[in-house]
């Protein structure tokens, strides 16, 4: 949960219009000290339901090197697929508990697994049995555009249709298996800049391997 009583976190959506409907939105995410937020998921929703198609990713790629996952969190809608390669120089048995989502298989190295298709919407953690110091995160999302964040805390999200969006942050280091409460943005050729509290410092390193897998 986000709170007020905190530092500010800088959410900056710079709007800049692509064609007489529609604009870009760079966001930038900061934690409390205003450090780049990486791997922090935005998602925007139209306040009327149905109104953009969506385009969150169908599929997603988590890698295995250096007895890491690699990306730290990957976006699909509900219903789309996350694909695990293995390109360590060992095997590795992923596994998540998560309410959404529960599995677990061994892969060896130079291997691919099947498609592991996630049907509820939510956060799952993935972790690996060998290894309890790699995790990683599967956001599965019902709103139709989203993104993460990069090194620098930054997203440009492309071709947003104009109008009343309802916009959400959430990062692995929030405790919790939600985003924080949506705010409304309104988008339009114009600059729109929001202020929130995001009340946690990101650690130094954002892969965050050494991270306590919080659900």
């Amino acid at each position: 949960m986000w709170r007020r009583a905190a530092a500010a976190c800088i959410v900056a959506c710079i709007l800049a219009p692509q064609s007489a409907m529609s604009a870009t939105v760079d966001v930038l995410i900061t934690d409390r000290a205003g450090h780049a937020a990486e791997s922090a998921v935005v998602t925007l929703a139209p306040e009327a339901t149905g109104t953009v198609a969506s385009r969150a990713p169908e599929k997603a790629v988590i890698d295995q090197r250096h007895e890491m996952f690699l990306p730290l969190v990957v976006v699909v809608r509900r219903g789309g697929a996350v694909v695990f390669t293995n390109n360590d120089v060992t095997k590795h048995q992923v596994y998540s508990f998560s309410p959404i989502k529960q599995f677990q298989f061994v892969i060896s190295q130079g291997e691919t697994s099947d498609p592991v298709r996630f049907d509820q919407s939510g956060i799952a953690a993935i972790g690996c049995n060998i290894h309890d110091q790699m995790i990683a995160y599967v956001f599965v999302t019902d709103d139709p555009i989203a993104a993460t964040t990069d090194s620098t805390g930054h997203s440009a999200i492309v071709d947003v249709p104009e109008g009343r969006y309802r916009l959400s942050v959430w990062h692995p280091q929030m405790r919790g298996a939600a985003p924080d409460p949506a705010r409304i943005v309104e988008i339009r050729s114009a600059h729109v800049a929001l202020s929130d509290v995001l009340p946690v410092s990101i650690e130094a390193e954002t892969g965050m391997k050494h991270m306590h897998m919080g659900y």
